[in-house]
């Protein structure tokens, strides 16, 4: 594995560190706020943090190219995706965020955190089999790697005999949201500046969220100021911090080893749960823990060209 690749890998387990312990921060938030009130803030938060760094690239892009068309030395200036294909690129993934957040907030209301944590976690099944759908095709490795991350999320989060119902098909959709947003970072964050596709998608989402909230929820200041810590958390971290290593990370690393390890926010939020919600590991949540460490590396393995991603 080359040191391109590798760090990318880390960065993305940083995304899902935060992440997971962003559970912690939103079912605390949830207490004062609806599903979509609290992502509206949330990402609106997030688009707001990463504007100043936005505002910089720009400029830093801007002063580059004006270098590049008065050099002397005949340089073609680097060639900057159009405004209308960035717009077009917020627009998709931040529909695909919005899509994804919504529906698993909802289902978590009439299904278990079990249920819903597991549910959730089948995108890392779900994107090589929408990544074969889009071209994007992968090794074996990685499949055995996803089905034993699969197996371990199975036991992490499954209390008893599971079920299908309203909730877990509500989580269920929001689990091809997450797939397929993974896939679509994959295919964007080369030929976009990741920070401007991270708050492109971010306004898309804050805006929609917000709107659903203003028809279907109440919007209380005081409930906003009994949950700011837990925004703040969620919106500054979670979504400014975390989603934007996302889309940096991404552009080294495979999609589907990308949701693999982006799928230890299962694992953080155990860890977060226990060190700060005081919930213990039982021994079949440590088995899963394992299980899905072993499918991260399982899917790092190194393969010949017949293994190898197409």
């Amino acid at each position: 594995m080359d040191s391109a690749r590798r760090n990318a890998n880390l960065v993305l387990m940083l995304a899902a560190a935060i992440w997971g312990f962003a559970f912690v921060a939103q079912r605390v938030g949830m207490r004062h706020l609806g599903p979509l009130t609290f992502n509206g803030i949330r990402f609106g938060l997030g688009a707001l943090a990463l504007t100043p760094l936005l505002i910089y690239n720009l400029r830093k892009q801007r002063i580059v190219g004006d270098l590049n068309e008065n050099s002397a030395t005949g340089k073609a200036p680097n060639k900057q995706p159009s405004r209308a294909f960035c717009l077009r690129a917020g627009l998709l993934t931040g529909l695909l965020i919005f899509g994804g957040s919504t529906f698993q907030q909802f289902g978590v209301v009439y299904t278990t955190a079990g249920k819903a944590g597991f549910i959730t976690s089948l995108y890392v099944v779900f994107v090589p089999i929408l990544g074969l759908l889009t071209g994007q095709g992968t090794g074996r490795w990685t499949w055995w790697g996803a089905l034993l991350a699969a197996i371990g999320l199975y036991l992490l989060s499954i209390r008893g005999w599971m079920s299908i119902d309203l909730g877990d098909g509500l989580v269920l959709i929001g689990a091809l949201f997450w797939a397929s947003h993974v896939l679509a970072v994959g295919k964007l964050s080369g030929r976009i500046d990741p920070i401007r596709l991270a708050v492109s998608q971010f306004i898309v989402c804050s805006l929609l969220s917000l709107l659903g909230a203003l028809i279907f929820e109440s919007f209380q200041w005081p409930a906003i100021r009994a949950a700011a810590v837990p925004i703040l958390y969620a919106g500054i971290l979670s979504v400014g911090v975390a989603y934007t290593l996302q889309l940096v990370g991404q552009r080294h690393a495979q999609p589907a080893h990308a949701a693999i390890i982006l799928s230890f926010e299962a694992v953080y939020a155990v860890i977060g749960g226990w060190l700060i919600l005081n919930e213990g590991l039982t021994p079949r949540a440590m088995i899963g823990c394992a299980l899905m460490l072993a499918g991260v590396f399982l899917a790092q393995r190194e393969s010949g060209p017949r293994d190898s991603a197409v």
